[in-house]
């Protein structure tokens, strides 16, 4: 796979990252700093490693399938392995600044 193409692709899952919403807050997983890492294999393999705003979150569930099956859903993707990781501990500096403006925090 070449540079271009693995761009491409990583656009897309970010902006389908940006349609993945908590049922509790109005504000997509990417843009709340959830996503740590997005990496694009050769064979078309998306790793990426995410954690959630709390380690108990109930809709972690819900949140992790809607991921799959949009990132598997982009044109190039063979397949995700989706990583629940709690290093770094999410804290509301790793928002956005749209986030914090659209939650009142700016």
């Amino acid at each position: 796979m070449d540079e271009t193409t693995r761009l491409r692709i990583e656009e897309d899952i970010v902006k389908m990252l940006r349609t993945v919403f908590d049922p509790e807050i109005p504000v997509d997983v990417y843009s709340l700093g959830l996503v740590y890492r997005i990496e694009v294999m050769d064979d078309g393999m998306v790793d990426i490693d995410m954690t959630l705003t709390a380690p108990n979150c109930p809709a972690a569930d819900f949140i992790f399938e809607d991921i799959r099956q949009k990132v598997e859903s982009v044109e190039g993707v063979n397949g995700v392995n989706l990583q629940l990781v709690f290093e770094p501990e999410w804290d509301i500096r790793m928002m956005s600044d749209e986030a914090k403006l659209e939650l009142g925090m700016m």
